[in-house]
């Protein structure tokens, strides 16, 4: 009974000492697992402050090496786009001394086709297709072949020209999106963690679909450089080429020219010769012409001085018929009268050379006439290739392109 009258709140004091120690034993358990828990903590705290360290190194490194290769890219690039751009200019220069040859070569030409088309003034027999024609021919054809080889090489050098421009265009992009990089990566060197003013950046962590291999943005950039030294290397070659082919055209220029103008001097020494000659021929014609004009009055003098003695002589026959009788006899006289009208009629009758020296004079009028006229070709000829070709070629002078 007196059991059940006990408290049931009170407990036994070894209950009391079990308790206290548990809660020692609790306690310093927690505490040590705490010390453990702090040890881990600041062991942790330090690990991470040292991987945190080294990786940010790292990343501090990568980024200066980073900023090294663009920079090495840059100076490449830099390096590319000043030899571009000045064989640019050098083919300019090439360029338009190409658009001067090909505005030189048409004065020429037009001179060689007026030389020709002026020649087809010449009459009769001197309308030949002589040396100088076919030089002139030649000529033209050459200058015609030179300014279709030049035009085709301009076009080939604005072609170049545009190649050359479209390789500077891609270097100079690359240049800029370099130069933005580099700010950038310089930017990003410069931060530090006391670096003021630094928040967080959203969602930085990701990869857009844009972003290329590290293979790919040197490629990118090779394929730059080797676009503008192949172009740069196919701009020396056009220019050697440029070269070659005004010195040549100018060469070929000056060769025709002279192989016309010698023709020229060689055609006009034939034409004044064969002139000089007609005119001697003419003069040897007039002399002719006066001879047989005073052998034509001679031999009608000589016509018209027989007239007297023939009418003498039919006068006494007549009057000799009218004898009478035995008196109209065939004496000594009546022959001798006879023998004079008929040897006088005979001789007045032998007109056949005046007319055949009256033949002559007309003869030699007709070669007077067509020397006369064959002269004045000789002169249009003349007048023609010396006056009108001859000096108008003085105006072409071929200079080195």
């Amino acid at each position: 009974m007196a059991r059940l009258l006990q408290d049931p709140s009170k407990f036994h004091p070894s209950e009391w000492a079990t308790a206290n120690m548990m809660q020692r034993v609790s306690t310093e358990s927690q505490k040590s697992r705490s010390e453990c828990m702090i040890a881990e903590s600041w062991r942790l705290v330090d690990e991470i402050e040292k991987t945190t360290q080294k990786t940010q190194s790292d990343v501090n490194k990568k980024i200066e090496q980073r900023r090294e290769e663009i920079k090495f890219w840059k100076q490449e690039l830099d390096n590319k786009l000043e030899q571009i751009v000045h064989e640019t200019e050098v083919l300019l220069t090439s360029k338009n001394r190409l658009e001067r040859a090909l505005e030189s070569c048409k004065e020429p030409l037009v001179i060689a086709q007026k030389c020709l088309l002026y020649r087809q003034r010449r009459v009769g027999i001197d309308l030949v297709h002589d040396e100088v024609e076919q030089e002139l021919e030649k000529e033209v054809e050459v200058l015609q072949g030179i300014i279709a080889l030049l035009g085709h090489t301009l076009e080939q050098t604005n072609e170049q020209i545009r190649q050359n421009r479209s390789a500077k265009y891609n270097l100079e992009m690359d240049l800029k999106d370099k130069f933005t990089a580099l700010t950038i990566d310089d930017y990003c060197a410069r931060l530090t963690n006391d670096t003021p003013d630094m928040m967080y950046a959203d969602n930085a962590v990701k990869i857009e679909g844009n972003f290329v291999s590290p293979k790919d943005w040197v490629d990118f950039s090779n394929i730059n450089v080797e676009k503008a030294d192949k172009q740069r290397n196919n701009s020396l070659a056009l220019r050697a080429l440029i070269d070659g082919i005004l010195s040549q055209t100018a060469n070929d220029m000056r060769k025709h020219c002279e192989m016309v103008n010698v023709a020229f001097r060689n055609r006009v020494k034939e034409v004044k010769d064969a002139k000089h000659k007609l005119e001697t021929l003419l003069a040897m014609v007039m002399d002719e012409t006066a001879s047989q004009e005073k052998n034509i009055a001679a031999l009608k003098k000589a016509i018209a001085d027989k007239e007297g003695p023939a009418k003498v002589a039919q006068s006494r026959l007549e009057a000799r018929s009218h004898r009478p009788n035995v008196e109209l006899c065939y004496d000594r006289v009546q022959c001798s009268l006879m023998s004079e009208v008929q040897e006088i009629t005979k001789n007045i009758q032998r007109q056949d050379a005046l007319a055949q020296a009256e033949t002559e004079l007309k003869g030699l009028s007709r070669r007077q006439l067509s020397l006369e006229e064959e002269i004045k070709v000789k002169e249009n000829t003349l007048y023609i290739d010396e006056v009108l070709c001859m000096q108008m070629r003085e105006s072409v002078y071929i200079n080195n392109f």
